[in-house]
């Protein structure tokens, strides 16, 4: 079984947890998205990571992925049986790769991927904006449903996985939750972060 897509990528990062988590042995080809190798393109046609090689299988898509690793490895569960907790579990998938990472990902792009990567200066002004004003909202969110150590269900699930995943960036980029405002988030992000198997995928090859 092959992974690509740099770990470096909330995205890949998800299924590198979930790989962890469930014990499967994988070769991780750490490239970056639009790269040309072609089995990753006939993997991912569009040129996004992380894309999925189990023998003459292919697909692409972090959620597709961790849906077809679940199925195929059902064991240690990270999606619920339980109806609500199922459906909840894919929100918070949802709220993520959604309204999460759009956000999350701007300080990382403008501190680390624009002057290590791009050669380009960064912009504070949108860093600031983005922790002032953009990350409160769905901050304030989290904040009022955390309650234990996870989500769903009293159990670790997809739904930790794809709502913490992209603090690992925000954090690259030298800033954190507020712990003083944030209290709840604050030690949630950080326990889960301490996982095992966040730590593997933390320190899987960037490319």
């Amino acid at each position: 079984m092959k992974l690509y897509g740099t770990s470096l990528s909330p995205f890949v990062r998800k299924v590198l947890v979930v790989l962890a988590e469930k014990g499967i042995e994988v070769r991780h080809v750490p490239l970056r998205f639009h790269d040309p190798d072609p089995r990753f393109r006939a993997a991912s046609p569009f040129g996004k990571i992380p894309a999925l090689e189990d023998g003459d299988f292919l697909l692409a898509d972090s959620s597709a992925i961790i849906q077809y690793l679940e199925r195929k490895h059902p064991e240690p569960a990270v999606l619920p049986r339980d109806a609500r907790d199922l459906g909840r579990t894919v929100w918070y998938d949802e709220l993520g790769d959604t309204e999460l990472f759009p956000l999350l990902i701007k300080p990382f792009v403008q501190r680390v991927l624009r002057p290590q990567l791009m050669k380009l200066p960064c912009d504070e002004a949108v860093v600031g904006q983005c922790m002032a004003e953009e990350l409160p909202r769905p901050f304030d969110y989290l904040e009022g449903v955390i309650d234990g150590p996870y989500l769903v269900g009293g159990a670790f699930t997809l739904a930790d996985i794809s709502v913490v995943t992209a603090f690992h960036n925000l954090h690259l980029a030298g800033e954190a939750v507020e712990a003083g405002r944030w209290p709840r988030l604050a030690a949630y992000v950080a326990g889960i972060l301490e996982r095992p198997s966040f730590k593997a995928a933390l320190a899987a090859r960037q490319g």
